[in-house]
């Protein structure tokens, strides 16, 4: 028998707040959209609305981290971490650490640092003191966690761009089914940087206003940061990782295969390995980015999957586009929906209300809905440039 996969814990840090009880208040909230609010902190003299965390917010120093690893990113990740560490610690002590894996997904490690680095070297001819070359490599991220926890199973990072969190999540997972580790640390970081908006701009991605999916008025993301990191193991959890699927449609480097035919292989394979029908299905996260090409897509893959009934949001008006910590961070938003939930309060779906006539007709779900009782099966998009889509299928442990 295949052995089932548990989130036995969860830490996350976003535009919404820090810890599963602050993103959970936020998120329900009903009155209005909070979370992402315009700011030219990365973009002087252009305001833009931005998923990212307050100004005042103290994250840690890491001085007692080797300089390779003291960035930004992995002061995300350790802010995360410690909501969940004494869970850790004691895996860790039941298994032993050459049992404990560290997967995680990250795009931009240490670019900010990098930044700051150039613009000295341009203005001063030399590199900062804290600025080690290596802090911008993606592998980084893994070795801080690993290091910190003092853990030597295996620890990797992928970096497929917006499915990074998610297919970490699944690759976790594998490593526990396949009987190689007993307990995974996985999850998703990234942090904001001014290389990532202008990239995203140079693309004709980003709107300035709060993004709109779904609408027939959508122009773009919002781009945003945080972290979300899952203690995963065979044990009994609060949330289990019922199913997932991957495929790859290599249509192009940027925009999604228009059919959605790997977007709907992705859905399919979750809910096959999970053993659960569409209709089981409670609510489902939507990868949402607000541009016009992936709104269509998505639309069109998750009607022939689930039919127009389904409730759907998606919530990256509230966190902005995390990037390889999205998959990670809607997986916290799943949790938030499955565990401590009696209602059925769903994540609503901030927009106009203007919907596409070229779009299915998708039941998005406004500000307030609940089910009425406890959510069992919430399913997750994730999809990245590229075409490499990741579904995560969630129950309730």
């Amino acid at each position: 028998m295949t052995p089932a996969v548990y989130l036995n814990a969860m830490g996350v840090l976003c535009a919404l707040g820090h810890g599963a009880a602050a993103v959970r208040e936020q998120l329900f909230a009903s009155a209005q959209p909070l979370g992402v609010a315009p700011t030219d902190r990365y973009t002087p003299g252009r305001v833009l609305h931005l998923g990212c965390l307050p100004p005042d917010r103290e994250l840690p120093s890491l001085p007692h981290a080797p300089l390779k690893q003291r960035s930004r990113n992995n002061a995300l990740l350790a802010a995360a971490l410690a909501e969940i560490r004494p869970q850790v610690d004691a895996a860790i002590g039941r298994y032993g650490p050459q049992r404990v894996a560290v997967v995680l997904g990250t795009s931009t490690s240490g670019v900010e640092e990098g930044e700051h680095a150039a613009r000295r070297l341009l203005a001063q001819g030399d590199f900062p003191p804290e600025y080690d070359y290596a802090q911008q490599e993606m592998g980084n991220c893994a070795a801080f966690v690993a290091a910190e926890l003092g853990v030597f199973g295996p620890a990797h990072v992928i970096s497929t761009a917006c499915s990074s969190g998610a297919k970490a999540m699944a690759s976790g997972a594998r490593l526990l089914r396949a009987g190689f580790v007993d307990a995974v640390v996985a999850g998703g970081v990234d942090a904001l940087c001014a290389f990532t908006i202008a990239g995203f701009s140079a693309l004709e991605s980003v709107t300035a206003s709060r993004c709109n999916p779904l609408s027939a008025h959508r122009d773009g993301i919002n781009i945003g940061e945080g972290a979300a990191l899952f203690l995963m193991t065979r044990e009994g959890g609060p949330v289990r990782l019922a199913g997932w699927g991957e495929t790859s449609d290599a249509h192009h480097m940027s925009a999604p295969e228009p059919s959605g035919r790997g977007a709907i292989d992705a859905m399919r394979q979750a809910l096959q390995r999970a053993g659960v029908a569409p209709g089981a299905v409670d609510y489902l996260n939507l990868h949402g980015t607000a541009t016009p090409h992936n709104d269509a897509m998505e639309s069109l893959a998750i009607a022939e999957v689930f039919g127009l009934d389904l409730p759907v949001s998606s919530t990256k008006p509230l966190t902005g586009h995390a990037l390889a910590a999205a998959g990670a961070v809607e997986a916290a938003i799943a949790w938030c929906t499955l565990v401590d939930n009696p209602q059925g309060r769903l994540p609503p779906h901030w927009w106009d209300g203007v919907r596409d006539v070229a779009l299915p007709d998708l039941r998005v779900v406004p500000p307030g809905e609940s089910l009425g009782r406890s959510p069992e099966h919430v399913l997750s998009n994730s999809f990245a440039f590229g075409g490499s889509n990741a579904s995560l299928l969630f129950a309730r442990g």
